[in-house]
Order: structure tokens, then C-alpha cells, then sequence
């Protein structure tokens, strides 16, 4: 069964306490390779049949309006996984 996998972000402008405190994490082991970490969230929806154009603008829809918040979040992409 096919899958669509929908990537949400906290906004560029805001603080990512979570992100932060990874980055402090790799700094303390040595690891200095990423200057910046951020943390989102990642939905699979699993699919009863056909992925159609109008199923994915469904799940836009729904990632904009259930999935994300709109005033702190993004919705970086939506993807079907087959």
C-alpha cells in the first residue's frame, strides 16, 4: 500500500529549543560538522487504493489545516512512498 509522507518545520524565524539542544549535544562529543540542527515532524499516511491528484490535495489541505500550525510551522513537502 502505497504511503504519502508529509514533512512539517518549525519557521526559520523561530527559536528551535529541541534543534538547540541537539547542536549543544554534538558540540560536548566533538562533533563539529553541522553548525545548526533543526527538529520537525513527519506524518505517513498509509493509502486504501489509488493515490490521486485529488487525494493529494486532500492531504495539502489537511497538512495545512490538521497536521501543522500554521503560525509556527511549515509544511515542507508532501510525498508519495510507495
Amino acid at each position: 500500500m502505497p504511503k504519502i509522507v508529509v514533512d512539517v518545520m518549525p519557521k526559520p524565524e523561530l527559536l528551535d529549543p529541541q534543534g538547540k539542544a541537539v547542536t549543544g549535544a554534538f558540540s560536548r562529543l566533538g562533533v563539529t560538522s553541522f553548525s545548526e540542527v533543526r527538529i520537525g515532524k513527519r506524518f505517513e499516511l498509509t493509502v486504501e487504493g489509488e493515490v490521486t491528484d485529488e487525494l493529494l490535495a486532500e492531504v495539502k489541505k489537511l497538512a495545512d489545516d490538521v497536521l501543522s500550525n500554521s503560525v509556527i510551522e511549515d509544511v515542507v513537502g508532501i510525498e508519495v512512498a510507495e
